[in-house]
């Protein structure tokens, strides 16, 4: 797959369950998070890659500076991606413990635009 993403019969969305603080307060430890691999990777989405062998989720950035994976959590460094990362898909919809914590994404969110 691309760094862009594409759609490709067979490839249906997934769960995942967020581990972690680095996403706080937008996506909390034990959050479930649907990822969607046929949705192009744009900067500015929320995506879950693999960079160096390593499985990463956070807020997608590409800028003149590079690709990046950035995390919410204040005080986190956020990670520059290797030029051979691989896109496994982009986040769409949050869940919580209750049916109102559930939050859909519509892509491309605006320049600096976070849940919460």
């Amino acid at each position: 797959m691309s760094h862009t993403g594409c759609r490709s019969e067979g490839m249906e969305a997934f769960a995942l369950r967020v581990i972690g603080d680095s996403m706080s307060p937008a996506f909390e430890d034990g959050h479930i998070i649907v990822v969607d691999p046929g949705y192009p990777l744009i900067s500015n989405s929320y995506a879950v890659l693999i960079n160096n062998s390593e499985v990463l989720f956070g807020l997608y950035v590409r800028d003149e500076s590079g690709s990046r994976l950035e995390y919410l959590k204040p005080g986190e460094a956020p990670v520059m991606l290797d030029d051979n990362f691989h896109v496994k898909g982009v986040v769409t919809q949050r869940n919580g413990r209750r049916r109102k914590d559930t939050v859909y994404f519509e892509y491309p969110l605006a320049t600096g635009q976070t849940l919460l």
